[in-house]
This record gives structure tokens, C-alpha cells and sequence, in this order.
């Protein structure tokens, strides 16, 4: 008897059950978008500059 084909059929492996809301590539978050590092830095900065008071 073949004791491996018995039982369920394995779930296919690497593909993700749902689309992400904020995946690269759709029109919120295109491919070709820049993220802007200076930008963030600043952001950070700020709120670091904010929480200390």
C-alpha cells in the first residue's frame, strides 16, 4: 500500500491567500514611486523633537 498518496492533498505553498492593501504595484502605491528618505528623517526628527518636549 502506498501510505504517501493517502490523506489530503497538500495546500499549494507561497501564494498568498489575499491581495495586500498597500502592495507595490497598484495605484496607491505605484512601482515607480520614490520613497523620500530626507523626508522621513525630517518626520522623524519632528517627533522625536515633540515627544521630548
Amino acid at each position: 500500500m502506498d501510505y504517501k498518496a493517502a490523506g489530503a492533498p497538500k495546500p499549494a505553498k507561497g501564494t498568498p491567500r489575499h491581495s495586500e492593501h498597500n502592495a507595490r504595484g497598484t495605484e496607491k502605491n505605484p512601482l515607480n514611486r520614490k520613497d523620500d528618505k530626507a523626508a522621513l528623517l525630517a518626520r522623524m526628527k519632528a517627533a522625536a523633537k515633540a515627544k521630548k518636549g
